[in-house]
């Protein structure tokens, strides 16, 4: 995928950012050990339907990939990216039961 767009981290917000030219289109995240979950991906109307979302998720998730952190995909767009990408699986976190 052409990246068309630069990805910012607003920590301060807990959001993957890109700018839009004054708009946003963010991936917003709580913050866990080793983890960050992926909680809502919004592009504003006017630029959907453009494969913004799939190039900021793609984006995020490199992002967690070369902070060797995993992900939980609680939004529905970033899980269905998953699914549709199986590259990413790795990333995805799984909680180990200890018996």
């Amino acid at each position: 995928m052409e990246k068309r767009h630069t990805l910012t981290d607003n920590t301060a917000l807990r959001r993957y950012e890109f700018d839009l030219g004054g708009d946003k289109a963010v991936i917003e995240y709580i913050l866990g050990p080793g983890y960050r979950i992926l909680t809502h991906t919004e592009v504003p109307p006017k630029f959907e339907g453009q494969g913004i979302g799939r190039e900021l998720v793609a984006a995020a998730l490199e992002d967690l990939r070369d902070k060797k952190l995993q992900v939980i995909p609680q939004c529905s767009f970033v899980a269905q990216y998953i699914d549709r990408h199986p590259q990413w699986e790795k990333l995805v976190f799984r909680e180990t039961v200890r018996r």
